[in-house]
């Protein structure tokens, strides 16, 4: 991948197969077995067999490793295992590690996951309580001590700088958890079924840190997902119509820290996204205008305008209007605000349920999705493609 020319990674890849836990606040089981009944899921969604597997991908932050839940899921030798790094950054980057993998013939059939229980045992939105001495953690240290201890705190900073350059106000970001709702209320996955939400029910609700408030702010959800990642020629041959990666990407910006990048010369914007947003479109030869529907990383509000901003569906700060029109699809499963906060990797499956034509929420004639992962920090994005659509 360049940030300066074309990859040769678009249409070598295909989602084949998806599986998920139920999405709960109390799993009542490990962290593992969730990870095994996710891998189990997807592999049955595809067709495939656990002696099929020869990779795996995971994130950082994760007490499940490759190997391990390789044994415990039945698989095989494995020639290919890998992890990526930042958190939620890192959802989009699996499908990528994993498209390199097949398409370079290190692994034929690769499954990324993503399982823990982030509400009933570890999580995230607590802060930092400890860290072992680091020089990322430095970073960390011009921030912790002034209050900044949570992924909230940090986002607030970027997010109250975005309301002044543009003249806006909080309420702005409503729309986002507005239409995350909409279409969560019609998924009988997600946490928030049957819940819709409304401009003044964002608004009553309390206040997180200025400028963001609880509906501005993800869930936290226990559960897993897995996806199986093969060639388009093999994934042609199973049971589902394969996802293409028409493209995929990750990207840092200058200046870049793990969600403390508050010494950039503009806080309004996520240049990290815009990396990936460049790499994309060159990659799948396509851009906004081509998007059927969009899967954006929804951790907290502001940063799903700054994404849209990003990869030029509408001007600098003209997000929270665009998403009010609902010009593009967004979110259809209900997003981390709606449906599950599993960092963005059910994202990706919806993205694959739209280019099947089995989303609860289908978008009609949809061929490509884009897809995002976590922001603030090194991020990643794909696009997803019907066959004979990867650009």
């Amino acid at each position: 991948m360049s940030v300066r020319h074309r990859d040769r990674l678009g249409g070598r890849a295909a989602v084949a197969g998806i599986g998920a836990t139920e999405f709960s606040k109390d799993s009542g089981r490990s962290e593992l077995k969730l990870a095994v009944e996710a891998v189990r899921a997807a592999l049955d969604d595809a067709g495939l067999a656990p002696a099929d597997v020869d990779g795996m991908v995971t994130f950082t932050m994760d007490t499940s490793p490759e190997i391990t839940v390789a044994q415990a899921a039945g698989l095989g030798e494995l020639s290919f295992f890998s992890r990526v790094h930042y958190g939620g950054g890192a959802a989009c980057a699996t499908v990528q590690q994993a498209a390199m993998a097949v398409a370079s013939g290190v692994a034929d059939v690769v499954v990324c996951y993503r399982a823990f229980n982030e509400r009933s045992g570890r999580r995230f939105g607590a802060g930092v309580q400890h860290r072992e001495p680091t020089a990322e953690g430095a970073a960390l240290g011009w921030a912790l001590p002034y209050g900044l201890l949570t992924p909230a705190s940090w986002v607030a900073m970027a997010a109250r700088r975005y309301l002044h350059a543009y003249g806006l106000t909080p309420e702005v970001f409503g729309h986002v958890a507005v239409v995350d709702r909409k279409y969560a209320a019609t998924n009988p996955a997600a946490y928030f079924h049957g819940k819709p939400l409304t401009l003044a029910e964002h608004a009553a609700s309390r206040w997180i840190v200025e400028p963001l408030r609880l509906l501005d702010c993800c869930q936290e959800t226990d559960g897993g997902q897995a996806l199986v990642v093969t060639t388009p020629e093999r994934a042609r041959d199973l049971r589902h119509p394969p996802a293409v990666v028409a493209a995929a990407a990750q990207g840092a910006g200058r200046a870049q820290e793990q969600m403390t990048s508050f010494y950039r010369d503009d806080l309004t914007g996520l240049p990290e996204m815009g990396v990936v947003a460049r790499q994309l479109w060159r990659t799948a030869g396509i851009g906004p205008a081509d998007v059927d529907v969009a899967i954006l990383y929804d951790h907290f509000t502001p940063f799903v305008l700054a994404q849209l901003e990003e990869f030029g569906f509408c001007g600098r700060g003209e997000g929270g209007p665009f998403v009010a029109e609902e010009r593009l699809p967004l979110n259809t499963h209900g997003g981390q605000l709606g449906e599950a906060y599993l960092h963005g990797m059910n994202g990706i499956a919806e993205a694959v349920r739209q280019i099947r034509g089995t989303s609860v929420n289908q978008v009609r004639g949809a061929e490509r999705a884009l897809v995002t992962a976590g922001t603030g920090v090194p991020t990643s994005g794909l696009v997803l493609a019907s066959d004979g659509s990867d650009g």
